[in-house]
């Protein structure tokens, strides 16, 4: 397998975050972000990297930022390297494809999450009350179950190490100001119905997902990622069948593999078997190639 991409150093660049796959360098009106191979779980980063995952992410991402120009702008200014700043130059070999140049927006304090099925933490909650985040579901649905219509839950956004929590929508509003926050709904709900249809025709369904939003020169735009692997929960629609989990194209692979272990999820993270970094890497590469019918 290739040697995944850890952690990136720069000479000459200055470092402003490394979060738990982005490292993200301040060029000062814009920002480098580089996504590397790490890959986290229950908020702890493993040890191992999974080959290629930072380039599959960015091209992802891409591609979905592209189809959603029509509903909203995004930071993206260029993702070829040959773009680049020339202080980014010499590191081209390490950057290409894995490497967005942005604008520099000012994050919300909120991440923006939409569910079209019922399955994770809102089964859960949907077991305990009948509703998800507060908001009221029909009776007798089954986990995996599409839901009538997608709904809108936000969260707090985390430290790294720490974990999100869910908020309602009237206290996203109290955080970031009603209208920001209706926007943001109405933006978050147009592009998921969009992405979902899209996606249905290659296969996938995209049971949920997280978006984030800053803003730039007064205006709204979306930044970070875009319905990645890492942000969404992708099923393959052929075998499709509520009333349980599904087969996925995410990390719920590896979810599944170290909910098996004797392990507090806490650092430090167990080692993983070469078979599970392999298959992660395997269903990554399988969801870039179903969504934009290209690879590596």
């Amino acid at each position: 397998m290739t040697t995944p991409v850890l952690n990136t150093d720069f000479p000459g660049l200055k470092l402003a975050a490394r979060g738990k796959v982005r490292d993200i360098y301040d060029l000062g009106e814009t920002l480098l972000i580089v996504t590397t191979d790490r890959i986290s779980a229950f908020d702890v980063i493993m040890n191992e990297g999974i080959p290629h995952k930072g380039y599959v992410l960015t091209q992802i991402s891409a591609y979905w930022f592209r189809q959603m120009e029509g509903i909203i702008k995004n930071h993206i200014i260029s993702t070829d390297v040959a773009d680049f700043p020339k202080e980014c130059q010499p590191y081209a070999d390490v950057l290409a494809g894995r490497s967005m140049w942005v604008k520099k927006a000012q994050p919300l304090a909120a991440e923006c999450i939409v569910r079209g099925y019922i399955s994770g933490s809102g089964w859960k909650d949907y077991q305990k009350t009948g509703a998800i985040c507060g908001i009221k579901l029909p009776e007798g649905l089954k986990e995996s179950d599409r839901l009538p219509h997608p709904i809108f839950t936000p969260s707090t956004k985390a430290e790294l190490g720490t974990h999100d929590e869910n908020i309602s929508f009237e206290e996203m509003c109290r955080i970031c100001g009603t209208e920001i926050s209706t926007k943001v709904r109405d933006v978050t709900l147009a592009i998921y119905e969009k992405a979902r249809d899209l996606a249905d025709e290659k296969g996938i369904i995209i049971a949920d997902t997280k978006f984030e939003y800053g803003i730039y020169e007064g205006e709204l735009i979306i930044i970070d990622e875009c319905m990645t692997p890492d942000s969404s929960r992708f099923w393959p629609k052929e075998s499709y069948k509520p009333g349980g989990p599904q087969p996925s194209f995410d990390k719920q692979f590896l979810r599944d593999y170290l909910e098996t272990l004797d392990w507090g999820k806490t650092a430090p993270a167990p080692p993983l078997p070469e078979e599970i970094v392999r298959k992660t890497g395997e269903k990554y590469m399988e969801a870039l190639v179903k969504l934009t019918g290209k690879g590596i």
